[in-house]
């Protein structure tokens, strides 16, 4: 059977998340406590007992969504076997090189707490906005941006499927791109509740410091090929895997895209997201007819999953 792993990004992260599985299995504990002792934080309990809104924190919710992913991946992958493909929307693909074996759980979540932080004090230097535009459109989403830009810099940041577009930017130009896109058809126009424009120019001054980071982190080539949010394209190399997860930072990421790509390589697979959540099945159900997807992020998920590999 083959088998695609999609990594959930943030926003799926809340209260409770993979208590279950540290109640249920051994090593999901242990896998706690080494995150906990990577990051000299006691992450696990900010997990298991929020609040949400020190959960939220970007230099939180990116090493936790990350943990959860790794856990459940470590508790199912000798049922699943062979994997044919993996990707992760935004922070997931942190988690989705993690499972490939290009870095270790403890580098893992290092590097992703100094993004989330990174991410964190870019969005404080250049305040910005992002909004989900949900439906059909009468004009590209590139050109209601473009127009929106007169009044300040707004662009597509994440094309999540053919009717949910995320925009990201200045305030007053992802105002104005709501405005644009509502005369141009779209169903609803939301502003996201986030901490910075993410996957925009103004998250520039975060660059540098990540490059720094991504090139102190030892990472090795993934044992299966990574498809990455900025290309659309397999990554198979530990160079190919530094290079894009920079310059995701600032680019779009093109999740359709992506989505359709692996489709094409591995039809009929089973798409698994290891993680809270189910948003990257549901995008998927819609995206690829005929798909079978399985969200995997608590134990009773996990007994179903391996219901279904038998």
């Amino acid at each position: 059977m083959s088998v695609i792993l999609v990594f959930p990004g943030q926003g799926s992260q809340k209260p409770g998340m993979a208590k279950d599985l540290a109640d249920a299995f051994p090593r999901a504990k242990e896998m706690l406590q080494e995150v906990d002792d990577a990051l000299g934080a006691p992450l696990s309990r900010i997990m298991f007992e929020g609040p949400a809104e020190e959960l939220t924190a970007t230099h939180n919710a990116q090493p936790a969504l990350l943990a959860h992913g790794a856990i459940v991946w470590e508790l199912i992958r000798e049922r699943v076997g062979d994997v044919s493909a993996a990707a992760g929307h935004s922070l997931g693909e942190h988690t989705a090189y993690h499972a490939a074996g290009s870095t270790t759980l403890a580098d893992a979540v290092r590097l992703v707490r100094v993004r989330g932080a990174l991410m964190h004090e870019a969005g404080i230097k250049r305040p910005g906005a992002m909004a989900a535009i949900l439906g059909e459109l009468t004009s590209a989403i590139e050109d209601i941006c473009l127009r929106a830009s007169e009044v300040a810099e707004v662009v597509p940041a994440n094309y999540n499927s053919d009717t949910q577009i995320v925009v990201s930017g200045e305030i007053a130009g992802v105002e104005r791109a709501m405005e644009l896109a509502k005369q141009a058809g779209a169903k609803r126009a939301v502003r996201l509740p986030v901490a910075g424009a993410f996957h925009s120019p103004l998250m520039k001054p975060a660059e540098s410091g990540l490059r720094e980071a991504v090139e102190a982190t030892d990472f090795a080539d993934p044992s299966f090929p990574v498809y990455s949010n900025v290309t659309t394209d397999a990554c198979t190399s530990a160079l190919c895997a530094r290079e894009t997860l920079v310059r995701q930072l600032t680019s779009p990421v093109r999740w359709v895209g992506q989505v359709k790509n692996m489709a094409e390589a591995h039809p009929g697979a089973l798409w698994i997201e290891p993680g809270p959540g189910n948003v990257l099945t549901s995008l998927i159900s819609r995206a690829v007819q005929g798909s079978r997807t399985l969200a995997c992020g608590t134990a009773a998920d996990i007994d179903k999953l391996f219901a279904t590999l038998q």
